[in-house]
């Protein structure tokens, strides 16, 4: 299929699936996607999607953004990473550099650009004259394996003391740097989603201008529309759930089909003729059908109230965390079920049911989805806080 008539997200990712499927493992073996993959990517239109139309992107809305991230990682696990990881990375940065720095990363790159990382504030960055000098090291890099740009999060510091956003809370930003200033320490030997390029990486006391960064925390996009006003956590709870219900999504239609036709030694029937196996069928069905209409309403919605609007609550956020952590739950357990009904096809290596059990198991151990979202966010049901940064 010719992937430039593509016009929508969801249609962008169906376009490249054979590629998708035909890289997979080879995609593994590398330890990053492949440069076939890497070109599809960039040919359908996917890798730009997510960002500003300022920065040749599509500005989707919470629905067709959930939807393609869901097909991408239905497809395969590290491919949907991606989807979650260096498309939010540009759109980030699209989306709150300041003009300087997005004319000289966008504009002069006619949009081109590849961007994964770490933002969380492993670095610090001491102010000099233009920027900062920043020196840190940062883990599970995501995508980073084939990113032109690496963004990396910092605390800015002036005379080595940190420079606080108010009384409580120090400065955080992000820095946007090109690759051939980054030191790659690799790490990337993992159980699962190993064709994600999730590299460690360093920087020692690499200028980064001021122009190249901009607040971890901000909501108030330099360019693009309301999907830039939530902020990174938010868009990124969005995509760790659309990612996980991709995965269970994958599992559920590959034991099903496996179920029609495999007969268990010693049994005179198929699979899909035991009525243990049918009420599990449609219990999971069911469980992903919740868990995904739970986020696409309260992402939906939110996204109705900003553009009417509104300011994003804590309350707000919290409720979109929610959604975004259970759906993550119920994802693991259906790929559990999965794993534990395909017998011993699930644990072959090159079967999709064997790599989307080690991926779930791998991406969720990534700190954004945990306990502490659930008890952050019914301290604040609760009254006992007014606000987190973990929300």
């Amino acid at each position: 299929m010719n992937t430039a008539t593509a016009t929508d997200g969801l249609s962008m990712a169906r376009a490249i699936e054979d590629i998708v499927l035909a890289e997979a493992g080879p995609s593994e073996q590398k330890r990053t996607l492949t440069e076939p993959l890497v070109n599809a990517l960039w040919d359908s239109g996917l890798m730009q999607f997510m960002n500003p139309a300022a920065a040749g992107g599509h500005e989707p809305n919470f629905s067709e953004l959930i939807e393609t991230w869901i097909e991408m990682a239905r497809q395969d696990g590290s491919f949907g990473w991606i989807g979650i990881a260096n498309l939010p990375s540009a759109c980030f940065a699209a989306a709150y550099l300041p003009d300087e720095g997005f004319k000289q990363i966008f504009s002069a790159n006619d949009n081109r650009v590849t961007m994964g990382g770490q933002f969380f504030p492993n670095g610090t960055g001491e102010k000099v004259e233009g920027g900062y000098k920043v020196t840190g090291a940062w883990q599970f890099g995501s995508g980073t394996g084939h990113s032109e740009y690496v963004c990396a999060g910092f605390l800015p510091m002036e005379n080595g003391e940190m420079i606080m956003a108010d009384e409580t809370m120090p400065q955080m930003l992000v820095a946007v740097v090109p690759r051939e200033q980054v030191k790659f320490t690799d790490g990337w030997f993992v159980q699962g989603l190993k064709g994600s390029g999730s590299y460690n990486y360093e920087l020692t006391e690499v200028f980064v201008p001021e122009s190249h960064t901009y607040p971890l925390f901000t909501r108030s996009p330099q360019r693009g529309g309301s999907l830039y006003k939530f902020g990174l956590m938010p868009l990124t709870g969005c995509g760790h759930a659309a990612w996980a219900l991709g995965i269970a999504r994958s599992a559920i239609d590959d034991v099903r089909e496996l179920a029609i036709s495999k007969v268990r030694m010693g049994d005179d029937s198929s699979v899909a003729h035991k009525l243990t196996f049918q009420k599990d069928l449609s219990l999971h069905e069911g469980q992903w059908r919740a868990a995904r209409a739970g986020v696409l309403n309260i992402y939906t919605e939110m996204e109705e109230r900003i553009a009417a609007g509104e300011e994003l609550s804590p309350q707000m956020r919290a409720d979109m965390r929610i959604a975004a952590n259970f759906a993550t739950d119920a994802s693991r357990e259906i790929v559990q079920w999965a794993h534990l009904a395909a017998g011993t096809t699930a644990i072959r290596e090159g079967s999709r049911l064997e790599r989307a059990f080690r991926d779930m198991y791998t991406g969720t151990q990534h700190a954004f989805i945990s306990e502490k979202i659930y008890t952050e966010a019914g301290k604040l049901m609760l009254g006992l806080i007014e606000d987190s940064t973990a929300l």
